[in-house]
């Protein structure tokens, strides 16, 4: 089942995001199993927001652990995240 994950970074800024996801390309297994889409950008409070969506719960997760070395590095070390059911998950195909 497809997932909406939805997580807040308090104090979380688009410089910190930025390096936290150019280390995360440096991994070989990035971009992660089971990810279908991904967005980003401030939260209004000062923070960041991340909205991905995920074939499962569960790759979310794996992917959380694989990435928590990364996500300490770079100091991300409040991520609050909100998972819920997806029922339909549309995504663009990229243009040739």
């Amino acid at each position: 089942m497809a997932v909406i994950v939805t997580i807040e970074i308090p104090g979380g800024t688009r410089e910190q995001y930025e390096k936290t996801t150019r280390s995360l390309g440096e991994t070989d297994w990035f971009p992660p199993a089971g990810l279908l889409a991904h967005a980003a950008g401030p939260d209004g409070d000062g923070g960041w927001r991340i909205v991905d969506f995920w074939e499962s719960e569960d790759e979310f997760l794996a992917f959380m652990e694989k990435g928590r070395t990364v996500f300490e590095r770079e100091g991300v070390r409040t991520v609050l995240p909100t998972v819920q059911e997806a029922t339909h998950v549309m995504v663009r195909p990229a243009p040739n």
